[in-house]
């Protein structure tokens, strides 16, 4: 392993938002421009916020919490994490949030990408519109009492939705408390 942390990286491909490189004997995906990502946790009322959406890569539709890029529009490239938590959960959601937690810093596939996204927990929630994304995007959004995400889960799986892997963070009960 000291031979690949200690080979020189090499940029095989560009584009606009993700970069493949090699490290050693490592490929790996990484995303361009220093772009980060935001996570929303939006956990009230006995209820969380999830969404749904055309995922290109998987092939189908995917289950996922809130979430969305930071800094990635030009001119806003230092653009402040909460504040790219709270806009993205109002436009996919219809959601705003009075407050943004930081709960830090992960990694979802250390092993193929380096990109990381920063865990927002939303607080004070308040409804304003039906949410569903830019233009661009087709979001359901889904108001889910917590104590059934294991069936509301097991359901969208039955239709052959894919499940993003930080929605094991709200199967595995005590995680994310709620308010």
């Amino acid at each position: 392993m000291t031979a690949d942390r200690d080979a020189p990286e090499h940029v095989v491909w560009q584009g606009k938002y993700i970069v493949a490189k090699t490290r050693g004997r490592w490929e790996y995906v990484s995303r361009a421009r220093g772009i980060r990502a935001a996570v929303i946790v939006a956990v009230e009322d006995g209820h969380v916020l999830l969404v749904e959406q055309y995922r290109v890569p998987l092939g189908r539709v995917c289950l996922e919490l809130p979430a969305g890029l930071v800094g990635d529009d030009a001119g806003c490239e230092d653009e402040a994490v909460e504040a790219a938590a709270i806009r993205e959960l109002e436009e996919e959601t219809g959601y705003t949030a009075a407050q943004m937690e930081n709960l830090g810093e992960f990694h979802s596939s250390p092993g193929m990408v380096s990109e990381s996204f920063t865990l927002m927990r939303a607080r004070g929630l308040s409804r304003f519109g039906e949410g569903g994304g830019t233009d661009s995007e087709d979001i359901t959004v889904h108001r889910v009492p917590v104590g059934e995400i294991g069936e509301f889960v097991a359901r969208r799986r039955a239709l052959g939705h894919a499940v993003d892997v930080r929605i094991a963070l709200l199967l595995a009960g005590g995680i994310v408390g709620e308010d």
